[in-house]
């Protein structure tokens, strides 16, 4: 009797259904080596009897198990059915854990990530389809795993209204597209509607993306504060075209790029860092990389503290208020002798009104705009 072959369908969701390993409970043979596999499909009812290649009634066993199974009858058609069940109760366990955070989350997610990103790029990328075909399935696997582990955690995902400032969103999506890729195969006539977010990497630190800066200068301050109290902190650096905080993870030091935002909110959302802008964050760079281009050293005064500076012990406040107003001005209070600047620039000369300037003159402290700072960087220059 000439057989049928299996759809491609069934066969990946048994690859995922496996979880890489003989469904035998008493084996559980890993079945992907080296470069290859030992995966083989055994027909629980044979198909001789029902021409049945469903899900239902085939499984992944290794070579010895399928053997004995279909040649030396160790094992009944009961048996071998009642093993996808006692598979999915494995997979409950192991995967539908609870964590009480996001970092505990991360050691089980990241290596699941990266193993995936490795046979990608070096099966699918490099065009290495006998390998591609292959790995692929472990793929499927790893997918089933992950999948479990985020529909357990949504709480720990940082969330927002507006689903592209969303790492929830990111995870849904994810969520998804394992789903797909379980069901469908690319080929030239299907092409998958939802592929893997990028994002996700990002949020677990495996592989930055160059997005856009969160503006509060204060969600940074704060997390800096933050991370400082449990020893993570090292330093940050601002001024510089791609500004980052360094940390310390597991013994080593990590740089997080300003702009790498689902990680930077993931951080944010971890360390209950969200804070209202006051000061734009894109703004206070911008000007301090002004002075790092005309080589002009200035220090922060406080290492959580990144609106204020001192050049030559001067000290220089940064605001970014639309127009700065006397009220702004008395709530700021400033010591005697400091510079305030305006980052705000919009409106040129009128974002300081005329009773800031007074109080100013009575509190003996200055007053920029962006053209009189610059004017004074090009004095102090000199």
């Amino acid at each position: 009797m000439k057989r049928d072959s299996i759809s491609e369908n069934v066969k990946r969701k048994l690859y995922a259904e496996s979880m890489g390993r003989c469904m035998n409970p008493n084996c559980k043979k890993e079945l992907f080596k080296g470069n290859g596999d030992i995966i083989e499909k055994a027909h629980i009812i044979p198909y001789e009897k029902t021409a049945d290649n469903s899900f239902d009634n085939l499984v992944i066993l290794c070579p010895n198990c399928h053997t004995d199974f279909d040649k030396n009858s160790a094992f009944s058609a009961e048996e071998v059915l009642n093993w996808k069940k006692i598979r999915q109760e494995e997979l409950d366990v192991f995967f539908n854990k609870k964590f009480d955070n996001f970092d505990d989350l991360k050691k089980e997610v990241m290596p699941l990530l990266i193993e995936n990103k490795t046979i990608y790029e070096k099966y699918y990328l490099e065009n290495k389809k006998d390998l591609w075909e292959v790995f692929e399935n472990k793929i499927l696997v790893n997918n089933k795993k992950l999948r479990q582990l985020f529909e357990q955690n949504l709480d720990l995902f940082q969330r927002h209204r507006e689903k592209s400032y969303s790492n929830l969103e990111c995870i849904q999506t994810f969520i998804s597209h394992t789903k797909e890729f379980e069901e469908t195969r690319l080929n030239e006539q299907k092409i998958r509607n939802i592929l893997f977010p990028k994002e996700i990497n990002s949020i677990f630190g495996i592989s930055p993306i160059s997005d856009y800066l969160l503006q509060s200068t204060e969600s940074l301050e704060e997390l800096i504060t933050k991370l400082s109290i449990q020893t993570k902190y090292k330093n940050v650096y601002l001024g510089i075209d791609k500004p980052y905080i360094q940390l310390k993870e597991n013994d080593k030091i990590t740089e997080v790029y300003l702009d790498d935002t689902p990680r930077l909110r993931q951080l944010y959302f971890d360390y209950n860092c969200f804070k209202s802008m006051k000061v734009r964050l894109q703004s206070l760079n911008f000007v301090l990389k002004y002075l790092n281009n005309n080589k002009i050293p200035y220090k922060f005064l406080h290492y959580n503290n990144l609106k204020e500076i001192s050049i030559n012990e001067q000290k220089i406040i940064f605001v970014y208020e639309y127009c700065l107003s006397k009220v702004d001005l008395i709530q700021l209070a400033p010591k005697e002798n400091s510079i305030i600047v305006n980052l705000h620039n919009w409106n040129g000369g009128a974002c300081i009104s005329n009773e800031a300037f007074d109080i100013a003159e009575a509190m003996n402290v200055t007053l920029f705009d962006m053209d009189d700072f610059y004017e004074y960087i090009r004095e102090f220059k000199k």
